[in-house]
């Protein structure tokens, strides 16, 4: 009896796919119930809600449970953010299309294809403040907030010029540290994008510590060995030969005209990589596209592009000369290969 067994067990495997399993909870009277799943891609936007990083949306049940589902992700580790906010659909594009969302609530985290990751309520309901995952680098980013509210105390117990200064100092190092602990260089990018933002008071530091620290090289050895084709390797790896090429110019002989005509080669060669790696990463999309279309049957293809734009059942067994029970059946058996549940999410796959 157990050979049988085995053998169905073992077919099942087979033909299964490796899929994530998103889930959590958001509180229905504070948030609306449109949740959102990012990938980013470029470590100088972790922060914020960018539309262009989107890649599904699904709804809260009453309870705000939530849950995205599906085999399309990265087979190695990337990083996403889900995020809930309280714009409306019209007030959403010019909202986000800076990346700034002031009523909106994120979480970063680390994930795979394989991975299963929940966010239950935490103390009085506050969503995205826990992370249970089979994946061990899921909270790095979490653990990285939490040194940074350490940092913010520090600096708040006495704001003195001073105190700033030597706290500056203490903490520049603390966070490299701290980051090179965590054992995941996706994740100390965030570190690295940190402290050399020029925004920052720390800033300084780090164009002095660029000069003879073998931190920033050790890190781009780490992000090749275990990322080397991952976007953030490629953008470091620029952006650090960039640094040190201007920080070099600082130093040098060379005439504010020479100096500005390198510049302009660097941000024109910078222009160049992104538009590139833009349409590499448009090109990747248009053939997952043409990979989930494939998975249907001709008639499925031609309702797919109807479902597209919105029309009714009713109106696509008019335009196709059909019945609506054969448009439906028609629906179901694309929302099965496509492994979705609604109209909404078989447009997330194709609509950006």
């Amino acid at each position: 009896m157990r050979l049988p067994f085995f053998i169905l067990f073992l077919s099942i495997s087979l033909f299964c796919e490796a899929q994530y399993s998103f889930s959590g909870y958001v509180n229905p009277d504070e948030w609306n119930n449109n949740v959102y799943l990012s990938i980013v891609e470029d470590y100088r936007k972790m922060s914020g809600v960018y539309s262009e990083q989107i890649i599904a949306k699904t709804t809260a049940d009453s309870t705000g449970f939530f849950e995205f589902t599906g085999n399309i992700l990265d087979a190695e580790n990337r990083i996403y953010r889900i995020h809930v906010d309280k714009c409306t659909e019209t007030q959403q594009g010019p909202n986000h299309f800076n990346g700034h969302c002031n009523d909106s609530e994120e979480l970063l985290f680390i994930a795979k294809n394989t991975d299963t990751l929940k966010l239950p309520f935490s103390f009085g309901n506050q969503v995205f403040c826990t992370i249970e995952s089979n994946n061990p680098k899921a909270n790095a980013f979490v653990r990285i907030d939490s040194l940074k509210n350490d940092m913010r105390f520090a600096y708040g117990e006495f704001r003195s010029e001073a105190n700033r200064k030597l706290n500056n100092k203490k903490w520049f190092k603390a966070l490299q540290t701290y980051g090179e602990a965590l054992n995941e260089p996706i994740a100390e990018l965030s570190i690295f994008a940190y402290l050399s933002d020029r925004s920052s008071d720390l800033h300084n530091y780090y164009v002095e510590d660029l000069k003879n620290n073998s931190y920033y090289d050790d890190l781009k050895q780490r992000l090749q060995d275990t990322y080397p084709n991952a976007p953030y390797t490629k953008q470091y790896i620029n952006e650090l030969a960039a640094d040190r090429y201007m920080l070099a110019s600082s130093g040098g002989n060379n005439s504010g005209s020479n100096t500005n005509i390198y510049l302009y080669l660097i941000l024109i060669l910078s222009f160049l990589l992104n538009a590139f790696l833009l349409y590499r990463n448009w090109k990747v999309k248009q053939s997952k596209t043409e990979d989930l279309k494939a998975k249907l049957s001709k008639q499925e293809q031609v309702v797919l592009e109807h479902l597209l734009k919105d029309k009714t059942n009713k109106d696509i067994a008019e335009a196709l000369f059909l019945s609506v029970s054969t448009v439906k059946s028609h629906t179901n058996n694309i929302y099965k290969k496509l492994n979705v549940q609604s109209r909404d999410d078989a447009k997330s796959l194709f609509i950006k």
